[in-house]
């Protein structure tokens, strides 16, 4: 099945893409206020990571903890106060953090974050969402009172991307003819159509979320996992060792 997924992408590449000997890498989908589903899947991976005895144990989340969920200051709680025994943790900028970093400083932002799952986030930190645009001003008074530093410290220390092995980690894609290096912040958080249609390749296989699927999907040069957790109950990760993976599901 890989070799017919990945092939020879030229006569001097490897057959299949891989992570570094001794690495198991393990990449979490959009969890969108489902601590519930991080906490089963958090567990799956550190029952699975147990059985390998792998040298070095990495899981990478792909962002958009916030928003369209019930529980999105437990998921920030989750992941700063029950990280994963022995794992190296990487959490990345999505576009529903990069909004909700923005509505405390900008209220123009605020009908959009509202409208794609923002007030479910207010409501978590114990803020009415407003209801006309007079109530913005309040609400983010009350959500600049409400949030924890330390929330607000994990909020700007995430980054846009990741390296390991032949895989690059990002949270919505990436921009074809654009090396990996230059790829716009703009692009890695919001990017869609010119990104999913396409079949050019990155240099390596960019692993994604932000865009639903029912299954995972895999393609020759990205796989998205974004298996839509807030509404299917259903959220993703996709574990990489050597040339081999596989998905782990709540």
């Amino acid at each position: 099945m890989l070799s017919k997924l990945f092939g020879k992408r030229s006569r001097q590449a490897a057959v299949l893409p891989r992570v570094d000997a001794g690495s198991r890498v393990y990449a979490v989908g959009d969890i969108h206020g489902r601590a519930d589903l991080l906490r089963a899947l958090r567990q799956m991976i550190h029952e699975d990571a147990y059985a390998a005895q792998a040298p070095r144990n990495v899981v990478v989340y792909l962002g958009d903890y916030v928003d369209r969920g019930d529980a999105s200051r437990a998921v920030i709680d989750c992941l700063l106060d029950e990280r994963l025994p022995g794992f190296e943790e990487v959490h990345l900028l999505g576009n529903h953090e990069d909004s909700m970093l923005r509505f405390l400083t900008d209220l123009e932002i605020g009908p959009a974050w509202l409208a794609y799952g923002g007030a479910a986030t207010l409501c978590s930190y114990g803020v009415a969402p407003p209801t006309s645009e007079r109530e913005l001003a309040r609400a983010q008074d009350e959500l600049h009172r409400k949030l924890p530093q330390r929330h607000l410290d994990f909020l700007r220390r995430l980054k846009l991307s990741h390296c390991e092995g032949d895989y690059f980690f990002v949270h919505a894609g990436a921009r074809p003819g654009v090396s990996l290096a230059a790829q716009a912040p703009e692009d890695m958080l919001w990017i869609r159509d010119e990104f999913l249609r396409s079949d050019a390749e990155f240099g390596k296989v960019v692993v994604h979320g932000h865009t639903i699927t029912d299954l995972p999907e895999v393609k020759r040069n990205r796989i998205g996992i974004d298996t839509g957790a807030f509404a299917s109950g259903t959220l993703t990760c996709l574990a990489l060792w050597d040339a081999d993976w596989k998905f782990l599901q709540t």
